[in-house]
């Protein structure tokens, strides 16, 4: 049986983390965010189940020690916010072209630059297309909830290992802040050096035993042919992401004329405005993407034909937008409603949007 308890979403997260068995935290504090290392800290998890904690001198650091960490096949957590995500994406493309497993969550503030400690969404580009030098994706999953947040450890692991790749979970400072019940799984145990091998396959760096050859875990390749090699070989993992891990969530449409799609945080209030909507004869639905790659343009397609107009709302200048119009190929029309700068929205804005840009635009 799990057990439930009220906390914050940062809290949920790194709780989460200690019962999922990960073995080791690198980060560093950074507001909205610090509350996740602060938990680990306070809460010793080297003492309940061997689970290393450390705060880096630096982003750049606790990065790479996630890389070398990673490297062994071990489970490896970090999270920072915006600023620090951005330092930390020379160490995120390496571990990407390596191919290692790892969880890294992004609690967004307001940008650019040092910006605000307020939430916002405009780091969707940073997490979706990549962010670091290269051709690489994240897995990008986007909670809406403190249980998702606490869920989304152990489903970013999950495929952090099937795909060998770092998973994001892109959060903001909201959830991360917000207070709600939440219900946490039993713990598990971490896993030996030979359960590593046993569970995962033979390519991490754990020791060579005498019955194969050294395990060399590089981005690096001087040969172009190679390289390109390995790039399609990447690609082609993307693709399969895309054809077997897309997540998502409708609500009412059935009979949608209008839709909204947004997640995160911008889901919880496009909810009410739907509400808000439906009593004043609008028929309107909401599509909200779990995973933001692989994003979920096959379920926006299906709804086309029976739609007016889609509206994206999001607190940012319009990123997601662009996932939209691509997934419809321009056969509807679609409008952005965002705040930024660590405004959010309320429900009767966004109705106010539905209302003058998608119903009377």
């Amino acid at each position: 049986m799990g057990e439930l308890k009220l906390m914050k979403g940062n809290e949920a997260i790194a709780e989460a983390a200690i019962r999922e068995g990960v073995d080791g935290y690198f980060g560093y504090p950074i507001t909205p965010q610090s509350e996740v290392l602060e938990y680990l800290m306070m809460e010793k998890p080297e003492e309940r189940t061997g689970m290393v904690v450390l705060q880096a001198e630096s982003e750049l650091a606790a990065i790479n020690m996630v890389y070398g960490a990673a490297a062994a096949g071990k489970k490896i957590f970090t999270s920072s916010s915006s600023p620090g995500i951005s330092l930390y994406q020379e160490g995120i493309s390496y571990i990407a072209g390596a191919e290692l497993p790892c969880v890294i969550a992004n609690i967004v503030r307001g940008g650019p630059g040092l910006g605000t400690i307020q939430p916002s969404q405009a780091d969707y580009f940073q997490a979706v297309k990549g962010g670091g030098h290269g051709d690489y994706r994240l897995f990008t999953l986007a909670p809406a909830s403190v249980q998702e947040m606490a869920d989304f450890i152990e489903l970013g692991f999950e495929i952090a290992y099937k795909y060998r790749n770092p998973v994001m979970i892109l959060s903001d400072g909201m959830i991360g802040q917000m207070m709600e019940k939440v219900e946490l799984k039993e713990q598990k145990p971490r896993w030996s050096d030979e359960e590593v091998v046993k569970l995962n396959g033979s390519w991490a760096a754990t020791g060579r035993p005498a019955t194969r050859e050294r395990n060399i875990i590089t981005s690096l390749d001087l040969d172009s042919l190679k390289m390109e090699q390995h790039n399609h070989h990447l690609q082609e993992k993307y693709r399969r992401m895309e054809a077997e891990e897309v997540r998502y969530e409708t609500f009412q449409t059935e009979d949608a004329e209008y839709l909204m799609v947004a997640y995160g945080s911008s889901a919880r209030i496009a909810q009410k405005s739907l509400v808000l909507a439906r009593t004043k004869g609008i028929k309107v639905g909401l599509l909200r993407p779990i995973t933001l790659f692989p994003f979920p343009s096959k379920a926006l397609m299906d709804l086309v034909p029976q739609l007016k107009a889609i509206l994206s709302v999001e607190m940012s200048a319009g990123q997601m937008i662009e996932d939209i119009k691509l997934a419809v190929e321009c056969k509807v029309k679609v409008e952005h409603f965002g705040r930024y700068g660590g405004i959010i929205h309320s429900p009767e804005e966004v109705l106010q949007a539905l209302e003058n840009q998608i119903i009377g635009g």
